[in-house]
């Protein structure tokens, strides 16, 4: 899977991965991060997610990373706020007042780009990449955020059945990526309705990742 995967993605409007309103587990259980207001939440892959008006609304700032510049620019819009824009090597900074937006690869921000976080807020990055991609993701994040608290998002199903996006992700390789710099707790898991795309059996299940002092 390549940039031209999503950057199509978006500008097909093919985006049925996007959901209309904050996500029910960031609802549930961002309380479980024990964030004081004002606090920079980081999040990855963000797209145009609703997550990050509900961040905004409980005084919180955030920053994201994304591919897409469509996905951004209609981030924006729908905030009603005109951003400014500066040109960081191969990365664009989205930016007004409580949130920066990073558009470009990911793998290109840097830990002074993105700036001190408070947290990381993964819903959609590590489910979005093949396996290939997915352990020098949780290397960078962590490398970039300095090791900051975690509320992830996975998927659990049969990847014979079907190919992502969204992959399966075990609970094996959660820990594998992240159990020697957190302590790992599974805040929740449910079964999706009608399953994957309306047809596969999965779960989902809500993580709670806080750094540990090995």
């Amino acid at each position: 899977m390549d940039e031209s995967f999503w950057r199509r993605k978006w500008e097909r409007n093919e985006i049925a991965f996007h959901e209309g309103k904050a996500n029910s587990w960031l609802v549930k259980y961002f309380g479980d991060l024990s964030l004081p207001e004002g606090s920079r939440v980081f999040l990855p892959l963000c797209g145009k997610t609703r997550d990050i008006h509900w961040l905004l609304s409980r005084g919180h700032r955030v920053a994201g990373a994304e591919l897409s510049r469509i996905a951004i620019e209609q981030l924006f819009s729908e905030l009603l706020v005109e951003p400014t824009i500066t040109a960081i090597d191969e990365i664009n900074q989205y930016s007004f007042d409580n949130i920066d937006i990073f558009v470009g690869d990911i793998f290109r921000l840097s830990l002074d780009m993105l700036g001190p976080v408070d947290a990381i807020y993964d819903r959609a990055a590590l489910v979005a990449l093949p396996d290939s991609m997915r352990a020098p993701y949780a290397t960078h994040l962590m490398e970039i955020t300095d090791r900051a608290p975690q509320l992830l998002v996975t998927y659990e199903y049969d990847q014979r059945l079907v190919d992502g996006p969204p992959f399966s992700v075990s609970h094996e390789e959660v820990s594998r990526h992240y159990r020697p710099s957190y302590d790992l707790k599974l805040l929740a898991s449910a079964e999706i309705k009608g399953g994957l795309k309306g047809r596969y059996p999965a779960a989902e299940h809500a993580w709670l990742l806080e750094r540990n002092h090995a």
